[in-house]
């Protein structure tokens, strides 16, 4: 291979990885990116790594599934990582950003870049020679159709973003911060409801009416959809049952409301959105309600009667490769070696699990061309678990995977508490990162 010039198609998180990883191993990269000449539904912002729904990296604890990929990924010379922690926003014991400070930090880290060089545009196909795909879950026009025929066709799912309200709107007197079981300080609010207000709630969600799809966000041949489970609709989730949000968003356990000093019915909390503290976002509350629905149903929130909506739930459609049958383990095609897929398109789930699969195309597309064998991390790692779960020829009904502990292989020996058990399995994920990495 003479020729070291690679593309990267895609700008989001798992494509900067990618091109990051490529160019400090030396290598020159095309990034395309299509944006600002054409946007997908879902994003808005000019800038790379765009965080469409929240701005919440997840737990930051290492004695967890999504803080000790992170952890992972920081050893492995992260991009995102470290941009994350300097535009960090608070949010307990979450990893939580000011996802435009955020975009903007990562954007001018690749155009900084002098082996990273920048393209405007949307690629219609698949081009020839070493190319990694980061174009995310929703991949359009002929790029999509080209990946659709190339691995036998597309599996779809749904997601959907949650509100974001001002906290300028917010009632203060029906409101209290406070982070569950005191973890962390006091970074969320907390809208606490009596279990009659709770009710009243319930009847209007369940009832509230729902936006038309789009026919891009309908899979081909359906006018219905499939709701992914880990970014569940709170709508759909209020029609299963009128305790569901009660186990699920709307949990109460870990609080207690200052004024009664009890333990409210349930609760919704909001978190902060922007590091000034001006907006917040409503967890959990993803949504494919209309507008003036969303505005009606969810200022009967305690404290959000009066609540300024600069941004609307919304929803749109998700698309992955079915990845166990068509990639190797190091994010390449086992049909098109020069060819590697990374982010939510290969079935991983989550930012910081895109960006991480993004690492891992890059560094082995970079060890592709020093003939050297691919990097593939070992099983009781979370990055060595993904890549595994996603190149499982034996996953049946393949749905997107994010950073959990049961990807990962047994103790072997029991640990009652639940902590000390992830804290073992941490330990020993990171011994046998660096054993591996050393070796």
């Amino acid at each position: 291979m003479n020729d070291k010039k690679i593309t990267v198609i895609g700008a989001g998180l798992a494509g900067c990885e990618a091109a990051w990883q490529l160019a400090k191993a030396g290598l020159d990269v095309e990034l395309w990116e299509m944006k600002p000449q054409k946007f997908t539904p879902a994003h808005k912002y000019n800038g790379f790594a765009e965080l469409v729904c929240s701005n919440s990296l997840k737990a930051s604890r290492v004695n967890s599934a999504a803080g000790l990929l992170k952890e992972e990924m920081r050893r492995m010379g992260s991009l995102t990582v470290p941009c994350a922690e300097e535009t960090a926003v608070p949010a307990g014991g979450a990893l939580a950003v000011d996802r435009e400070k955020f975009s903007d930090l990562v954007t001018e880290k690749i155009m900084s870049e002098p082996r990273i060089t920048v393209k405007h545009g949307e690629v219609s196909e698949i081009p020839e020679g070493n190319v990694i795909i980061a174009t995310g879950p929703l991949t359009s026009g002929g790029l999509a159709e080209s990946i659709e025929k190339l691995c036998g066709g597309y599996l779809s799912f749904h997601d959907a973003a949650a509100p974001i309200v001002t906290y300028e709107s917010l009632d203060k007197e029906k409101i209290f911060f406070a982070a569950r079981y005191g973890r962390g300080d006091d970074d969320y609010i907390n809208c606490p409801f009596t279990k009659e207000e709770y009710t009243a709630f319930w009847q209007e969600l369940k009832n509230a009416e729902s936006a038309p799809l789009h026919d891009f966000d309908k899979p081909k041949g359906k006018d219905d959809f499939t709701v992914y489970e880990g970014c569940m609709p709170i709508e759909v989730l209020a029609k299963r049952g009128e305790e569901t949000m009660r186990y699920g968003a709307m949990k109460p356990v870990g609080l207690s409301d200052p004024v009664t000093g009890k333990r409210p019915y349930a609760v919704v909390q909001l978190r902060k959105e922007n590091s000034m503290g001006t907006l917040y976002n409503i967890v959990g509350f993803q949504t494919n309600l209309k507008f003036g629905e969303q505005k009606r149903v969810f200022s009967m929130i305690p404290g959000l009667a009066n609540a300024e909506f600069v941004r609307y739930g919304v929803m749109h459609r998700n698309s992955f490769i079915n990845s166990p049958k068509v990639l190797n383990g190091d994010f390449s095609l086992r049909t098109r070696p020069d060819l590697f897929f990374a982010g939510q398109i290969t079935g991983v789930e989550g930012y910081m699990e895109s960006a991480a699969s993004g690492i891992m195309a890059g560094l082995n597309m970079a060890r592709r061309f020093r003939g050297l064998e691919p990097l593939i991390l070992p099983r009781e790692t979370m990055i060595g678990g993904l890549a595994r779960y996603i190149s499982d020829e034996t996953v049946e009904n393949f749905q997107p995977m994010g950073a959990n502990m049961g990807i990962l292989p047994d103790l072997g020996v029991r640990i009652k508490d639940k902590q000390e058990r992830y804290r073992a399995v941490a330990d020993r994920a990171l011994a046998a990162f660096e054993e591996y990495i050393v070796r």
